[in-house]
């Protein structure tokens, strides 16, 4: 018997509906999961943070107070000009420490270049809390390691927990330790999709090693580069396990390590100020968004200039 050609396009069109549900129906769970965990949160705590709740009783709105609340709070602008200088003070220095040891991996010339690519990722890998009790020592008073190099050549202890430079000093170089190898993978897989063509030519016409990676390198991987930014200033904003387990709760006597991550925890957690919370976590979100925008506004006009 056979099938007129009228029925052809309708077998066709329900198998291609089967196969889009069939589709959808694959796909479905990461949707589910992340709205559960992703989307709904996130409007949760848009919701809460124009309340005042402490998680047991009954939540009572009160508007934009907690908005208010927090731009008048000088612990707040405690905590983000901490987080501001710790971001510096490590952000810079690791992504162009990490840009140094990816071009080094990246030479051919190199003996044991696969130990030494999983060497500098090894460090990420590592617990947050133990990398925190290993620098706790390093730059422990009396018998840190610092202090003792120090003592060699003549310079008194630095209670590093005590001061605000020391403290930034102390959480920023955990962090470079932490990211470094981390940035160094993905800068090193950048510079591997550049053409070797471009050093040849480079080479002949007699560029010099550090005009090759000035010229040619840093504008090819320039992308990467972007991306390691925007990447480390989100990261750097949130920063939250190394001032806690280093400063403790607080950041210390004079919230020298007190990021607004950590203020955040306090304030949700401690405090059981939930409305607070949500509105420092909103006012968080804010700032990286706009220190994203700005550095590819950055980033796009220095692209131009050249």
């Amino acid at each position: 018997m056979k099938v007129s050609n009228a029925t052809k396009p309708k077998k066709l069109m329900t198998q291609s509906k089967r196969d889009h549900i069939s589709a959808y129906l694959y796909i479905s769970p990461f949707f589910l999961l992340f709205g559960v965990f992703g989307v709904f949160p996130i409007l949760f705590t848009a919701y809460i943070s124009f309340h005042k709740w402490n998680i047991l009783g009954t939540k009572e709105f009160v508007g934009f107070t907690n908005y208010q609340w927090l731009l008048t709070d000088p612990l707040f602008w405690k905590a983000l000009g901490n987080t501001m200088s710790i971001w510096l003070m490590s952000t810079i220095p690791q992504l162009a420490l990490a840009l140094v040891l990816a071009f080094v991996l990246n030479q051919a010339l190199l003996k044991g270049r696969h130990f030494f690519r999983l060497a500098v990722f090894l460090p990420n890998i590592t617990s947050v809390v133990a990398v925190a009790i290993v620098f706790d020592s390093i730059y422990g008073q009396h018998y840190g390691i610092i202090n003792y190099l120090l003592s060699l050549v003549g310079v008194d202890p630095i209670n590093w927990k005590a001061s605000i430079l020391g403290t930034h000093i102390a959480i920023s170089s955990m962090v470079l330790w932490r990211w470094v190898g981390y940035n160094s993978i993905i800068y090193l897989a950048a510079l591997q999709s550049i053409p070797k063509d471009l050093y040849e030519a480079a080479t002949i016409d007699g560029a010099s090693k550090r005009q090759q990676f000035l010229f040619i390198t840093i504008p090819m991987i320039r992308p990467m580069i972007i991306f390691t930014v925007i990447l480390s200033t989100i990261g750097g904003m949130q920063i939250f396990a190394e001032p806690q387990t280093f400063s403790g709760m607080g950041g210390g006597a004079m919230n020298q390590g007190l990021t607004l991550t950590l203020y955040l925890y306090e304030e949700a957690f401690i405090r059981n100020s939930f409305g607070y919370a949500s509105a420092i976590a909103w006012l968080l979100f804010l700032i990286i968004v706009l220190f994203s925008l700005l550095n590819l506004f950055v980033t796009r006009k220095i692209k131009s200039a050249d």
